[in-house]
């Protein structure tokens, strides 16, 4: 009995990417789960070519035992139905009795697949295993706000599940191995590749991955005031070494780009430091800096949301507390 994980590079093109952050937080969750052994599923390689050698590498550090690859050339473009298909054989050649991938929108899709085609059940947003006999786990329903426990049975021989993103830390496997790699021999028909991605252009105005993989980030949110009142938040930020993330109602005013906003409907972060600055702590953005090791809430109300489920808190104008901190630590 295994767990098998669908993974996700950082970039396809780049030869030395490895693994994405959130494939290796589930890796690690997956040695949560009651398999005697992890294996991975690899799928969208460049024209059926070897996988780089740094993803190899993150397998090896994970203690993933197979990692399943596809020789064919027409599932380098995205395809959800014809990648499940990929994920289907992997699992049944491994011997897989759970299948597992983190909340990305691909992962969540492909794994949407595979369950309609077994008619199993499949559970969103897994947190944490809480009981293994039988097995539960918990997962986050209402924007991260509430916890739902929930059984994850492998009804038909296979549990699909999607775990969260930050819901753990990568941690390298107790006993790290060599991986093997084996190739998935698929079937393809017209049907499996009828909805594809034909066409990739660069996403206007920047992404999220400075935002979604910093180590400290300087949240904004109304109380900064206005476009123009961005200059400590940035100044903080990049003394710091860190990124800049905003509220909903700042994208929402066009003070920001939406690229930089933090909640249910943009980026889950995960920072070691998260300023939340001028921002009240809405049950849509709290869902996506929950996971953050420690927050620190800057805000004139000591009644707001963010103030009373941060770690620290000031009470006060963000405009004079940002340039105290700034020239503590000049």
């Amino acid at each position: 009995m295994s767990v098998l994980v669908v993974v996700e590079p950082e970039d396809l093109g780049d030869e030395g990417a490895g693994l994405s952050v959130v494939s290796q937080e589930v890796l690690t969750f997956a040695r949560t789960l009651p398999g005697e052994d992890v294996d991975a599923v690899l799928v969208g390689l460049p024209c059926g070519g070897a996988p780089p050698e740094a993803v190899l590498a993150h397998c090896r550090e994970q203690g993933v035992r197979t990692l399943h690859v596809t020789p064919e050339h027409r599932l380098e473009r995205y395809a959800a139905r014809a990648w499940a298909r990929v994920v289907e054989g992997a699992a049944e050649a491994g011997g897989a009795a759970y299948l597992v991938a983190a909340g990305t929108a691909r992962g969540n899709e492909v794994l949407a697949h595979v369950a309609a085609a077994r008619g199993v059940p499949m559970p969103c947003n897994v947190v944490a295993v809480v009981q293994e006999e039988p097995l539960e786990v918990e997962r986050q329903v209402v924007g991260g706000a509430v916890l739902e426990r929930v059984a994850l049975q492998a009804e038909g021989g296979l549990a699909i599940a999607s775990v969260a993103g930050h819901a753990v830390a990568p941690e390298p496997a107790p006993s790290p191995g060599e991986t093997r790699v084996e190739e998935v021999a698929v079937e393809l028909t017209e049907a499996d590749l009828a909805a594809q991605v034909v066409r990739v252009e660069a996403k206007e105005g920047g992404d999220t991955s400075a935002l979604t993989g910093a180590h400290v980030v300087v949240g904004a949110g109304r109380g900064v005031g206005g476009a123009d009142q961005f200059d400590d938040v940035e100044a903080l930020a990049a003394r710091l070494g860190g990124a800049v993330g905003v509220s909903r109602v700042v994208t929402s005013l066009g003070w920001r780009p939406h690229h930089e906003q933090v909640g249910q409907t943009g980026s889950r972060i995960a920072p070691d430091l998260y300023f939340a600055c001028g921002i009240s702590g809405a049950i849509q953005h709290w869902a996506g800096c929950s996971s953050s090791k420690t927050i620190i809430a800057i805000n004139t109300d000591g009644e707001a949301p963010m103030v009373t489920k941060a770690r620290y808190a000031v009470i006060g104008d963000m405009h004079e507390v940002i340039p105290a901190v700034l020239e503590e630590l000049s």
